[in-house]
């Protein structure tokens, strides 16, 4: 039943509000059996928080970090609890953050405050029940950029103590890490007068990045295939276990709400996310 109520939504999906849809999802997924935990800070900025969804008796578990899009200017970690009751629900403590937003803070701000909330994470993983080295990074649309972009350019984990092989995986989802900035709003997002080869993840992978699964929405009309396609070959270039997977019939948007377990019928997010993560893990 709960399915078939959000069918609408799903099939309407182009005409109605991120907002909207991120509402109904969230009210429709129950919370009862996980230990949820909001605001807990990384950082000292007013936005410098994330809500952590730990399943109950969860005892050395992966840990996933997940990261909002919205151009880099929108978004909250508010509309995301459908992420965190999903992948806590599959036996993984989730943390779902906000961070600094543009153009009051550009490239590298929110790209820091991934590596700092990692440290954080580390640091508590085990208060709820995960494991510091079984780290999964992921992130939709600016925030599979800077899922990528915080592992791949080893400044960012070097500069917060965090080690790269904690990392497990970084799973993007509809990531624009390839492209002219200059030529968009989100050139907002990024410092007067960088370029792309500055700033974007494809330009900057390190040998020893842990392995890549890079989601697809076969409709994205909002970031384009090859940003996808640039960045596998970065990767294979580097020697770096890349998966690129081309989902069917989502779009930019139903490509992130088929990770909530009502509208998996959408598209197949939940299951090549876990999937990914489970030939990854730490036993």
């Amino acid at each position: 039943m709960l399915a078939a109520g959000l069918l609408g939504a799903g099939l309407l999906l182009s005409a109605c509000s991120t907002q909207n849809l991120q509402g109904t999802l969230n009210r429709s997924v129950p919370l009862s059996g996980l230990n949820v935990t909001r605001d807990v800070r990384y950082g000292p900025d007013t936005r410098n928080l994330m809500d952590i969804y730990a399943p109950e008796n969860a005892a050395n578990a992966p840990v996933v970090l997940f990261i909002h899009g919205g151009s880099w200017e929108g978004g909250d970690k508010e509309g995301h609890t459908f992420v965190g009751e999903s992948l806590a629900r599959a036996g993984y403590v989730t943390a779902v953050m906000n961070y600094r937003l543009a153009p009051q803070n550009r490239y590298p701000s929110y790209i820091q405050d991934a590596a700092q909330a990692l440290k954080v994470l580390r640091e508590q993983a085990k208060t709820f029940g995960g494991n510091a080295d079984n780290l999964f990074v992921m992130g939709h649309s600016a925030g599979a950029f800077n899922a990528v972009e915080v592992v791949d350019n080893e400044r960012w984990l070097r500069e917060a103590g965090v080690p790269v092989s904690s990392i497990r995986g970084v799973i993007g989802v509809a990531g624009p890490y390839s492209y002219d900035f200059r030529q968009f709003a989100s050139a907002r997002a990024f410092p007067e007068g960088a370029t792309p080869d500055e700033v974007m993840p494809d330009r900057h992978v390190r040998p020893d990045a842990p392995p890549h699964l890079l989601l697809v929405a076969e409709n994205d009309t909002t970031v384009y295939p090859q940003n996808a396609l640039n960045m596998e070959a970065a990767l294979k270039r580097a020697g770096v276990p890349v998966t690129r997977t081309v989902l069917p019939r989502v779009n930019h948007i139903t490509v992130i709400a088929a990770l909530a377990r009502p509208l998996t019928f959408l598209g197949g997010t939940r299951k090549a996310t876990l999937d990914f993560i489970e030939a990854r893990r730490l036993r």
